[in-house]
């Protein structure tokens, strides 16, 4: 064979092997093109392709984490605020992921934003600050319901931050406030009434036993002592008041 032909082919070789030769790693899939029709996907690996009729589209597999830009949402009860989140998705198909979308983490990006705006204008406002994880739950199923077809899978979608107007948080501390003076009140009525009841029941047990007050009032008497109080009051029966009430009216009716 003529050296120079010889010479081409291994030239045409050195040029063409590079070009065959393919590297997908381990987090990666190469999705196959054969004169414009899908093969399949291969890797991770080495493997050849065939130059100038085989085109690979490389896909990452690993989990994205992705940033919802802030939107601005009017909730069900005409609350207006600013929310923001993170989505954590993955390619599980990568040759949907070619095939089916034209850029598969844009068109996440896309309807992230759109879901929020919708699932959020139809929450009220004690609903989102209270029941965020429910919404989040709700958030996720809702993309990945959109995202599937294109081979992605959302795993989790976080609410990060809801930004309120000035006047509605002042509104907010002031109901807030307004609701711990209404739970001491409520709280002090109560005491007030277990207090009236057992005082009730003290006065009854007093009434059935006249020398129970004379015992509460040696018991008074002997806690003044131990304050060691230069000034000492002692109680005078009742009984003996009354003693006195009748003398008085026997007084007035011999007069």
């Amino acid at each position: 064979m003529n050296p120079i032909v010889i010479g081409v082919i291994v030239v045409l070789l050195l040029l063409i092997l590079p070009m065959s030769i393919k590297i997908v790693t381990e987090f990666e899939r190469g999705v196959i093109f054969r004169l414009g029709r899908l093969v399949g996907a291969r890797g991770p690996g080495l493997f050849l392709i065939i130059p100038f009729i085989d085109r690979m589209v490389k896909v990452d597999l690993r989990v994205v984490t992705m940033d919802v830009p802030s939107q601005e949402v009017i909730t069900k009860d005409n609350v207006t605020l600013r929310v923001n989140a993170v989505v954590y998705f993955r390619v599980v198909d990568p040759e949907s992921s070619v095939v089916k979308v034209l850029d598969h983490i844009r068109a996440t990006s896309q309807i992230s934003q759109t879901t929020l705006r919708n699932v959020l204008g139809q929450s009220e406002l004690d609903t989102l600050l209270s029941n965020r994880e429910q919404i989040n739950q709700q958030l996720q199923k809702i993309i990945d319901e959109h995202t599937d077809p294109w081979g992605v899978k959302v795993s989790t979608v976080e609410i990060k931050e809801v930004e309120l107007a000035e006047e509605m948080k002042r509104s907010m501390a002031a109901q807030a406030e307004a609701e711990r003076e209404r739970r001491a009140k409520i709280i002090h009525a109560e005491g007030e009434l277990q207090a009236s009841e057992k005082l009730a029941q003290a006065a009854a047990i007093i009434g059935r036993e006249p020398t129970a007050i004379q015992l509460r009032f040696l018991s008074t008497l002997s806690e003044i002592a131990a304050e060691k109080n230069s000034t000492i009051i002692f109680p005078l029966p009742i009984e003996f008041l009354r003693a006195f009430g009748n003398i008085s009216d026997e007084k007035k009716q011999l007069k």
